[in-house]
């Protein structure tokens, strides 16, 4: 009387099936899919160590770097 056989999950699916259908049931698949890679990657991106490295001519971590380039330099004549 506890657990369901596996002639009871059948039905429930046949009768899933029958109510939702296969095309819709496959676009749910495919958004619930889409929607767990999307969320691996997020967090596969905000887990990672390194950081960007600065823009040129900004003050990355209150030290300025001996190779920046002062862009606004150029354009002054």
């Amino acid at each position: 009387m506890g657990s369901f056989s596996i002639w009871h999950w059948l039905i429930v699916l046949l009768i899933v099936v029958m109510v939702f259908g296969t095309k819709k049931l496959k676009n749910m698949g495919q958004d619930l899919g889409g929607a767990v890679k999307g969320f691996k990657d997020g967090m596969r991106e905000g887990t990672t160590p390194e950081e960007k490295p600065a823009a040129t001519g900004q003050v990355a971590n209150g030290t300025s770097e001996k190779n920046t380039i002062d862009v606004e330099a150029r354009h002054k004549s």
